[in-house]
């Protein structure tokens, strides 16, 4: 037989067994997650910090800028520098996700917001970057090319991007919530009274001898990505046969 001591501790096993079975299962979870949280590091308020991004210990998911940092190598998605870039949201309708956001530096943030002049110059880097297949960067990249009429190469690289009709309307959609567009009071109408806008996509209505380039351009000729002459509502820029020519506003009608 058992001695008295031997019962009672006995009984004392039994009692914390059932204890620990009879313990609520998010007391056990949450143990599990001081656990975890206290042997990666530091954590504040209830977030684990991992090596990877910074979870909820509810939604599990990643925080947006760390979303973004994953997806753009923690550098900006524009230029490339890795100096302090930080979350840009892209409006008008940013709903705060990855999807309409990206990872600027600080220059290439406030020239695209306008805080500071832009700098032609700096955006050669679009060269690269605006082939991104990223949506957010790729608005970005087509509203500072549309901002540079004068150089030749953002004109050229403008007329080759192509975005799909949402992305295209996005990035126009933003152009005229900001501000940045052109507002010069100068209106460019097609052939029917259409009013024409930077970026548009128009249709030849009658063959055009091109001077000086030895060639006619056809009749029904597409031209995307247009361009508006600011001081003249007759006058628009397309690209046609690989050249850059102006064409009269009453010889087109918006496709």
């Amino acid at each position: 037989m058992r001695s008295t001591v031997e019962r009672a501790e006995a009984v004392t096993l039994r009692t914390h067994a059932s204890a620990r079975c009879a313990a609520p299962s998010n007391v056990l979870k949450r143990s599990r997650f001081e656990h975890t949280r206290n042997a990666v590091g530091q954590a504040d308020r209830g977030y684990s910090t991992w090596a990877f991004g910074t979870y909820g210990p509810k939604s599990g998911e990643m925080t947006m800028e760390q979303t973004l940092r994953e997806r753009a190598g923690n550098a900006c998605e524009l230029c490339g520098s890795a100096e302090a870039p930080a979350v840009l949201e892209i409006g008008p309708e940013a709903d705060g996700s990855a999807d309409m956001a990206i990872l600027a530096c600080a220059d290439c943030s406030d020239q695209i917001s306008g805080t500071t002049v832009i700098e032609p110059p700096r955006w050669h880097c679009l060269n690269e970057t605006a082939w991104s297949q990223v949506p957010p960067v790729q608005v970005s990249a087509y509203r500072v090319l549309a901002r540079l009429p004068e150089e030749g190469w953002a004109r050229d690289l403008l007329d080759m991007l192509y975005l799909e009709d949402d992305v295209l309307a996005w990035a126009k959609a933003g152009q005229q919530a900001d501000g940045t567009g052109e507002d010069t009071g100068v209106v460019h109408k097609d052939t029917h009274g259409a009013i024409l806008s930077s970026g548009d996509t128009v249709t030849l209505i009658k063959d055009l001898k091109v001077k000086g380039a030895g060639f006619t351009a056809k009749r029904g000729t597409a031209v995307r990505n247009i361009g508006l002459i600011a001081d003249n509502p007759a006058h628009i820029e397309g690209r046609v046969n690989d050249q850059r020519i102006v064409i009269l506003t009453e010889f087109v009608k918006k496709s």
